[in-house]
């Protein structure tokens, strides 16, 4: 198993998103990419499914502590955060969880008094971890100087067709990991001529290339999928080896053609979603 390491935390570099997933789909996609050797499993408030992914974690067998398990509190909780950590570990039914984001950020508070309360369950036990996710540039670069316990990642959406480039330098620069949400870009991977001519190059699919495109960069993978049988496809992606700069630069210059052309209408928090984060 493939890890990205952020001061002194290893997470395995391709999980399961689960975001979208719901009821009985939830604990069955949960338990079984479990069962096929998944060990970062992340949900958040927001999705709705925090109770479903602890079933589902309990239904795999694999003790609790051998999985990398992230939630998120959404901006609009950040007001009463102390009881939105509480209903998130009740719904997981954990006493902690290995990484606890902030899940945007809201308007109602400072980033400063966001992340120095963040912080506090950092030292309660309630998170072994803690990190942000869509914090733009300057937002980064104030949570890093208010924290007192260490940030250790930001989760941005990132694929071939959104160039992040702006912030992903800001989380390395701070010594944070960047874990990918959306890495598919919402199914446009699989059907991506670019990438299926390099998947072909190595008998594997455009998805295990995009999904290898961002490993290879140190970018943590957490792909969503409803389909029990793409799970082993999205696993086994550390086979593609893109030795091959041209096929690097190729993936580069599809990045930078089409990252303008990937307009989709933003969701989940006030920042937007599907646009290049500054």
């Amino acid at each position: 198993m493939q890890f990205v390491e952020a001061k002194g935390v290893r997470i395995p570099a391709v999980g399961l998103g689960t975001m979208m997933l719901k009821d009985d789909t939830c604990i069955d996609i949960v338990s079984k990419a479990i069962g096929l050797g998944y060990r970062n499993i992340d949900t958040a408030q927001l999705y709705g499914n925090e109770r479903e992914v602890g079933e589902g974690i309990r239904a795999s067998g694999v003790k609790r502590e051998d999985i990398f398990l992230t939630t998120k509190v959404t901006w609009n909780r950040l007001h009463e955060f102390e009881k939105a950590v509480d209903d998130s570990l009740a719904a997981l039914k954990v006493p902690f969880v290995d990484l606890l984001l902030i899940h945007w950020q809201g308007h109602e508070l400072t980033v400063t008094e966001t992340v120095k309360t963040l912080c506090t369950f950092k030292r309660k036990g309630l998170a072994k971890n803690i990190g942000v996710a869509n914090f733009t540039v300057a937002m980064l670069d104030e949570a890093v100087k208010a924290a007192d316990e260490p940030l250790i990642n930001n989760q941005i959406e990132v694929h071939p067709f959104l160039d992040q480039t702006k912030i992903v330098d800001a989380c390395r620069r701070h010594g944070l990991a960047v874990v990918a949400y959306t890495p598919l870009a919402r199914g446009r991977a699989m059907r991506d001529p670019v990438l299926n001519e390099i998947g072909k190059q190595h008998g594997k699919s455009a998805v295990q290339v995009a999904l290898r495109w961002l490993v290879q960069q140190n970018i943590v993978a957490i792909p969503r999928t409803e389909k029990v049988a793409r799970l082993s496809s999205n696993a086994e992606k550390a086979a593609v080896i893109l030795k091959e700069i041209a096929q690097l630069e190729k993936l580069a210059g599809l990045l930078r053609e089409q990252a303008g052309a990937f307009k989709q209408q933003g969701k989940g928090g006030p920042q937007g979603a599907s646009q290049p984060i500054r």
